[in-house]
């Protein structure tokens, strides 16, 4: 009598081996793509932040005056379009509350900045919310006197997440404490709260950068004049 020989199919421990080793290079891939994708949006910040630091400083040098203080004669004279202007009383008006509402002088400052080519942006865009400029990764950004217990001029910006607050930070102070907890301290500030967070005029206090703890956006501001 003659027996069938039945062969086992399935998969070789080699086999095996080998798809694991793909599935590994497939996640690898996947996470170190979502850790470019970070540090290109906290690059995106600092570039940001930098940028408002550079076109303000510029308009200093080049008109010297600040731009959002001057009155709207100065303005009409430029024959710039839009309606914001200053008061011309050599002081930047606006206040911790109005960093992202458009308040004070900030509609003539964002007037004056795109008007003379140094900032992107429609001049005649309203004195609200909506005439702010926005960051490259979607949160507002405003210009504010003394947030955070700063001195003098800072461009803010806000809904940043803890990881790239911590990269901000990191890229812009150096190293954080040993404590994690950079925020209160150095160049960049920064706190945690519903966005948009209007930053006040005192120092916040110190929170670590942590992920499970802290999950609502950060307002971050640095100085720029």
């Amino acid at each position: 009598m003659k027996f069938k020989q039945h062969t086992q199919s399935g998969f070789t421990l080699v086999e095996i081996a080998i798809v694991l080793v793909i599935i590994g290079l497939l996640l690898g891939g996947v996470l170190k793509g979502q850790e470019m994708i970070e540090n290109a949006r906290v690059k995106s910040i600092v570039n940001d932040m930098n940028g408002v630091a550079a076109a303000y400083n510029a308009y200093i040098d080049r008109y010297r005056a600040i731009p959002g203080d001057e009155v709207a004669a100065t303005y009409t004279g430029r024959g710039w379009a839009g309606t914001a202007v200053g008061n011309g009383n050599g002081v930047l008006g606006i206040n911790a509350g109005q960093t992202f509402t458009n308040g004070g002088e900030q509609a003539a400052l964002w007037r004056a900045l795109r008007a003379s080519g140094l900032a992107a942006g429609d001049p005649t865009a309203p004195a609200t919310q909506a005439g702010l400029p926005r960051s490259g990764t979607g949160g507002l950004i405003g210009v504010t006197v003394a947030p955070y217990g700063l001195v003098g001029a800072a461009v803010c910006i806000s809904g940043v997440t803890t990881k790239q607050a911590t990269g901000v930070d990191t890229t812009i102070d150096g190293a954080l404490p040993t404590t994690n907890i950079g925020n209160n301290i150095g160049t960049l500030r920064g706190a945690t709260g519903a966005a948009p967070l209007a930053p006040t005029a005192a120092v916040p206090g110190g929170a670590a950068y942590n992920e499970t703890t802290v999950v609502t956006p950060w307002t971050l501001c640095r100085p720029i004049g």
